[in-house]
């Protein structure tokens, strides 16, 4: 008979209100934890700061997929239109004076990369896709999405103390604690 000892994910701390977790997140923050996240069933406006969340750098990755794209169609259609295969019609010259003609392709191909940069550069920021996640076997977890604010403090955290994680979030007002174990392993 084998006894399998499950990994400790964390702590899960319940809130009563978006305010209220809107002040514990900043308690959070000043304690110092590092590995941890707010859980709440709409946007909390605000919180991203209360929490010390730094500016993505998605925006820098969508706007040089933007560029690639922009330069990808500059130089596909100057070269193929203008180098390689010069297409006159109504006798309009085929140089450099010509770029209008290349607008809508310019512009599609910086859609399409900046998209697809979006797209998969998020994917890749947070990590997904991931087929499951400690959190979502927790008995209380799944009211996440309804109507409960919540707060969870992993354990690989350098702060994380079993006793004192638990009394930290007991101390800034959470309730039903909650110690969640990775099953995953």
């Amino acid at each position: 008979m084998s006894t399998s000892v499950k990994r400790v994910y964390g702590y899960l701390a319940e809130f009563k209100s978006a305010s209220d977790l809107y002040k514990a997140a900043e308690k959070v923050r000043d304690a110092g934890f590092s590995k941890w996240d707010c859980y709440s069933p709409f946007p909390v406006h605000g919180l991203d700061h209360a929490m010390g969340l730094k500016r993505s750098i998605l925006p820098w990755f969508v706007f040089f997929g933007g560029m690639t794209g922009f330069i990808t169609a500059v130089v596909l259609a100057y070269s193929t239109q203008v180098a390689i295969y010069p297409t006159i019609v109504q006798a309009k010259p085929a140089n450099i004076f010509t770029i209008p003609a290349f607008f809508p392709i310019m512009f599609e191909l910086t859609i399409l990369l900046s998209g697809f940069t979006t797209l998969f550069g998020l994917l890749a920021l947070i990590q997904l896709p991931r087929l499951n996640h400690p959190l979502f076997a927790s008995k209380q977890f799944h009211r996440a999405t309804d109507d409960a604010f919540f707060i969870a403090i992993e354990a690989r955290d350098p702060k994380f103390s079993a006793e004192g994680t638990s009394a930290f979030l007991t101390d800034i007002g959470g309730a039903n604690l909650e110690l969640v174990e990775d099953d995953s392993q």
